[in-house]
């Protein structure tokens, strides 16, 4: 509810602050005394926007405060968690505009921009103004009303994740088979390339070991005819490397005793002719094992002719990308072989789902079949009840063959305003006067049945008097009992059946025109009412017929 409402340096406001009762309040006073001012300060901390023409004092900047109780309603408590605003027993909204024309927006001191404000001022109010009935012909209105007097909200919101579910489940369907069309476009191509890759069938680094292999190979003969050399030098020649080393060591070996750098000479003599001995053995060893192969050249260079081709077709420089890309193809192929598993599990997936979806429709579908009728003849019952006699609702109903999220139902609101049988939508046939009743009848059903914010209703009674203002005062005392009405009026039947009324004027304050607000009390309310039922010098039967109006 909204507790206290401060507003400063706002039009002909220069300093207001109004306090506001649970459940009915009605604020009255004389065309142009300021009330559609209030309404223009309280639109700013609803999300509205404004400008520093709506400055008093051009020097001075515009504050608007609105202190809401928010009770326990989840909704809020998300908006604050999902926003990282301090949650609190009291909701402040303050709308500041500079003397620039820049304004700023908080919630409970937090800065806040205009969508923040308007998403939370949305469910703390519900502000009706005259002719503020677009909202009526809306479908989306039309059918949340059928859905709240079907009692359906815990039905679609199970209906409303089965619904998300086969909507996803579905996508990855499509997804799936879109797969499988690329995969068959690509299944020859692939299993050519792959083929091709398996029927060389490289092991790793293969061609880099036999370009290798194939340098040596070319350079055999060489080769071979350095190494005997080498051999022949170190084993057999006309004085062998290693044997002339090894006399000279036995030359040294006798006179190591002698000198002491001697014997260290000579053991180094004797390992160098032991470690060249080794080298001679394994060079003869190397030599009998170099040989020119002619089958074995020709083998590898076909071999490196294909992996190289290999190489240059897929963009790569070595054998174990190859092997890569032999291994993606194969898995390429392999998923073909799988998607249509995968296809098949996920089509009864999505069947059985679909399944369900169709089940929680048909059953919200049913329901508000069945909520339809009572909920035509409470309307028509209220329409009759505040002035409109003639007036009738007749809701239509088309079950379609597709789902939305909230089922697979079109629901559309007919109006007849005479009594002539000739439905039609409401924005065709109702007038202003007509549609702002017809909405005020509406709300009051559906605020039996859902946890409404607080309502405000801002000269929605323009245009009836008599029995007709007095049900809708009754209407809305109704309404007040279980939450906050807020209700701007001329007609002094509503007036009556406030539980606080709150009076709009103008005075003279430092030689200017502002607007003050007060709170009658019982006689005040009398001779206010009274006022409004004869004129400012109010008769004793005016003031009595407002006596009346109170009780």
């Amino acid at each position: 509810m909204l507790k206290r409402l401060h507003i400063q340096n706002y039009a002909i406001i220069d300093d207001l602050e109004i306090d506001f009762s649970s459940h009915l309040n009605v604020i009255t006073g004389e065309t142009g005394a300021g009330k559609s001012i209030l309404m223009g300060a309280l639109s700013l901390i609803l999300g509205e926007r404004a400008d520093s023409s709506v400055l008093l004092n051009k020097t001075k900047k515009c504050f608007v405060e609105g202190y809401f109780i928010p009770g326990d309603k989840t909704a809020i408590q998300a908006f604050l968690k999902n926003e990282d605003i301090e949650p609190d027993e009291e909701i402040v909204l303050r709308r500041e505009i500079g003397s620039n024309g820049k304004s700023r927006g908080f919630i409970n001191d937090t800065p806040a921009t205009l969508q923040q404000l308007k998403a939370l001022a949305s469910l703390l109010v519900d502000l009706h103004q005259q002719f503020d009935t677009l909202e009526l012909g809306d479908t989306d209105f039309q059918r949340e009303v059928t859905d709240a007097m079907a009692e359906n909200e815990p039905f679609i919101r199970q209906y409303q994740e089965t619904y998300s579910n086969w909507q996803l489940a579905n996508k990855e369907l499509k997804f799936l088979e879109q797969q499988k069309t690329e995969f068959n476009k690509e299944y020859d191509y692939n299993r050519f390339l792959h083929d091709e890759l398996l029927e060389l069938n490289l092991a790793d680094s293969e061609l880099e070991n036999l370009e290798q292999e194939i340098k040596l190979l070319t350079k055999s003969e060489e080769i071979k005819a350095a190494l005997a050399h080498t051999c022949y030098e170190l084993n057999s020649a006309e004085k062998p490397v290693v044997q002339l080393l090894k006399q000279l060591y036995h030359e040294l070996s006798p006179y190591t005793e002698h000198h002491k750098g001697l014997a260290v000479l000579a053991t180094r003599l004797h390992t160098t002719q032991v470690e060249l001995q080794d080298i001679a053995t394994e060079l003869e060893n190397i030599c009998e094992n170099v040989n020119f192969d002619q089958p074995r050249v020709e083998w590898i260079n076909e071999r490196l002719t294909h992996g190289y081709k290999l190489q240059k077709k897929h963009g790569v420089k070595s054998t174990n990308e190859l092997r890569a890309i032999q291994n993606e193809l194969g898995k390429k192929l392999e998923a073909v072989l799988n998607i249509d598993g995968e296809i098949a599990v996920q089509e009864k997936s999505v069947s059985i789902l679909a399944s369900q979806v169709a089940h929680l429709a048909e059953e919200i579908s049913v329901r508000r079949q069945q909520a339809i009728k009572p909920l035509e003849e409470n309307i028509n019952g209220l329409l009759e009840q505040v002035g409109m006699p003639n007036a009738r609702i007749k809701i239509k109903m088309d079950i379609t063959d597709t789902w939305d999220k909230y089922g697979s139902d079109q629901i559309e609101f007919l109006f007849d305003g005479n009594k002539s049988n000739r439905f039609e939508s409401l924005s065709k046939v109702a007038s202003g006067g007509e549609l702002s009743r017809l909405m005020l009848c509406i709300k009051s059903l559906v605020a039996e049945k859902i946890d409404l914010p607080t309502m405000i209703f801002d000269e929605i009674d323009t245009g009836i008097s008599g029995e007709a203002a007095k049900q809708v005062g009754i209407i809305m005392k109704q309404m007040a009992a279980q939450r906050q009405i807020i209700c701007i009026t001329h007609q002094p039947q509503i007036a009556g059946k406030a539980d606080k009324h709150l009076f709009v004027y103008k005075e003279i304050r430092d030689d200017a025109i502002k607007t003050s607000i007060r709170n009658l009390d019982a006689d005040e309310r009398i001779t206010a009412i009274a006022k409004m039922l004869s004129g400012e010098k109010p008769t004793a039967a005016a003031m009595e017929n407002a006596r009346e109006m109170m009780n």
